[in-house]
């Protein structure tokens, strides 16, 4: 392996991917992919900005030429494909974007890499593919796919396009789903990150219904980890699901974030439930654990502990995002181009 895109590698996930692999595998080239949506960040990557192996690309997924032009240009040997638009709220009011990016841009993707010949391609998804599970069990890697918003509609339906690429095609795919992800450059429109930035304003937290959906988190850097583990040791037409046995409430979360900051509880807004939300999720990562021998090595309360320093450091990173500053990050550094 020598060169890598990574799709979506502005974001939050495919920047710390970026940098783990340029830290990990510093012979490897990194062909970085955005659109700059609003959940992409160029800003995330300012310590990439003179590395030679770190080649950054504004344009979309959906774009067949310009992904063509990529993937032979930089003689691609791998597709981590990470570009989505993932938040559920979002999906509920405008669906039809979530189609045309996470359907309808991995199957042109997927085009373009079977044309092209590359050799590995890592479809990265989400445990919410799988939908709401009751109050026992754990997700595995044969449980039905029930999605429960457009969101996770889209996810499953990209997954699926990408396992019959491997069937019909016999392409080396793999897809990987994942439960929460925490950790820095998280934009401030999730769970945690939303949390801390409204506390350190003194706004209030407005927390969904009852607060007692539960999610399992795992730290971002253990999950781009275990993406490289895919990509390195994952075997071609396999799902790999990826978790670290740590299930919470929401409402327990906001509560500890509350404690670290130094806040108090009189902060917490019960909001109307989201519609269609899930009660619970929890994954079952021993197939990942096996085959791939990887582990998570972040505990909780180490991780939630540094990802509350991050953003009390880097206030004006987050500011800027609220703001939608960010946004005009690339043209003053790279101009209009």
């Amino acid at each position: 392996m020598t060169t890598v895109l990574v799709t979506g590698g502005a974001g939050f996930i495919g920047s710390n991917l970026v940098g783990l692999l340029r830290r990990e595998r510093p012979e490897w080239t990194v062909v970085n992919l955005d659109k700059l949506t609003y959940a992409g960040n160029a800003e995330s990557l300012a310590d990439l900005r003179h590395d030679p192996k770190h080649v950054f690309v504004r344009g979309d997924i959906a774009d067949a030429d310009l992904v063509d032009h990529l993937l032979r240009e930089h003689a691609v040997d791998a597709i981590l494909n990470l570009a989505a638009e993932s938040h559920v709220d979002r999906s509920i009011l405008g669906p039809g974007i979530f189609v045309e990016t996470n359907v309808s841009g991995t199957q042109v993707l997927l085009e373009c890499a079977r044309q092209a010949k590359v050799k590995r391609f890592v479809q990265v998804s989400t445990d919410e593919v799988y939908g709401s599970l009751g109050p026992a069990g754990k997700f595995t890697e044969e449980s039905p796919l029930q999605p429960s918003s457009p969101y996770s509609a889209s996810k499953a339906a990209a997954d699926l396009l990408a396992l019959a690429y491997a069937r019909t095609y016999g392409m080396d795919v793999i897809v990987t789903r994942c439960s929460n992800n925490y950790g820095p450059y998280q934009f401030p429109e999730k769970l945690i990150p939303l949390m801390i930035t409204n506390a350190l304003e003194g706004r209030r937290l407005p927390v969904y219904g009852d607060g007692l959906q539960v999610r399992d988190w795992i730290h971002v850097v253990d999950h781009c980890r275990a993406l490289l583990a895919a990509l390195d040791r994952g075997k071609g037409g396999e799902v790999y699901n990826f978790g670290s046995d740590n299930e919470w409430p929401n409402l327990e979360i906001v509560q500890r974030l509350l404690e670290l900051l130094g806040r108090g509880r009189e902060l917490i807004e019960h909001v109307k439930d989201r519609p269609g939300h899930d009660r619970r999720y929890a994954i079952d990562a021993s197939k990942a654990r096996r085959e791939l021998g990887w582990a998570p090595q972040v505990s909780f309360a180490q991780g939630l502990e540094q990802t509350v320093r991050w953003y009390q450091g880097n206030r004006g990173w987050w500011e800027r995002v609220r703001s939608g500053e960010y946004r005009s990050w690339y043209e003053r550094n790279y101009g209009a181009r």
